[in-house]
C-alpha cells in the first residue's frame, strides 16, 4: 500500500472504529466481541482498501464488514456456550432510568434472529439507507424491510411497550 493510502486508512479507522465497535455491539450484546469485531472489519477494509469506492462506499463495507464478522462469530461454538456461576440477578434502577432503557434495548436486540438484528441495528441505529443495508447485507431491499419490520415488531413485544404501537401522527399529537 503506498504511503497516502496508509495515511488515508489510518484517517478513516480512526474515525470510523468507534462507529463500528458500537455497531457491533447492539448486535452481539458483548463489549469484548464487539471491540474484535471491529478489529476485523478495519483489518478486512484495510485488505480491500485499494478495490473499494472512497467516495460514498467505504461505510457501508465497514458495516458489512462487520456484520459479516459478527455472524461468522455467532457460527463458532464456543460462542453458543455461556457458563453462569450464580443466577442473573435483576438490575438496579438508576434514578433516570436511560441506562435501564438502553440496556433492556441491547437485551432484547440479542434475542432477534441474526438478519433481524443486523437489519435494525443497520437501518436505525448506524442510519444507514435501505439500499445502504442490503449491500452490506447481500440481500434484496425488500429483504431488508420486511426483516426490519418483523424485527421492531419483536422488539415491540418484547420491550412490551404498547404506544410503540401507535401510528407516528398519533404520538405526534399526544407529545404537542
Amino acid at each position: 500500500m503506498r504511503r497516502r493510502d496508509e495515511v488515508d486508512f489510518t484517517e478513516f479507522a480512526t474515525a470510523a472504529v468507534r462507529r463500528l465497535r458500537r455497531t457491533a455491539y447492539l448486535m452481539c450484546g458483548d463489549w469484548h466481541r464487539a471491540e474484535d469485531a471491529a478489529q476485523d472489519a478495519l483489518v478486512r477494509v484495510y485488505k480491500a482498501w485499494n478495490r473499494l469506492d472512497h467516495g460514498g462506499g467505504l461505510n457501508t463495507y465497514a458495516h458489512k464488514a462487520v456484520v459479516s464478522v459478527v455472524l461468522d462469530q455467532a457460527k463458532k461454538p464456543w460462542r453458543r456456550e455461556h457458563v453462569v456461576d450464580q443466577p442473573v440477578e435483576e438490575l438496579l434502577a438508576d434514578a433516570v432510568g436511560t441506562i435501564d432503557d438502553r440496556l433492556l434495548v441491547v437485551e432484547a436486540l440479542t434475542r432477534l434472529p441474526p438478519r433481524q438484528r443486523a437489519c435494525v441495528v443497520l437501518r436505525y441505529y448506524a442510519d444507514l439507507s435501505i439500499e445502504d443495508t442490503a449491500t452490506a447485507l447481500d440481500i434484496g431491499a425488500g429483504a431488508v424491510k420486511s426483516q426490519s419490520s418483523r424485527g421492531l415488531a419483536t422488539l415491540r413485544h418484547l420491550l412490551n411497550r404498547p404506544e410503540l404501537d401507535e401510528p407516528a401522527n398519533d404520538r405526534e399529537e399526544v407529545l404537542s
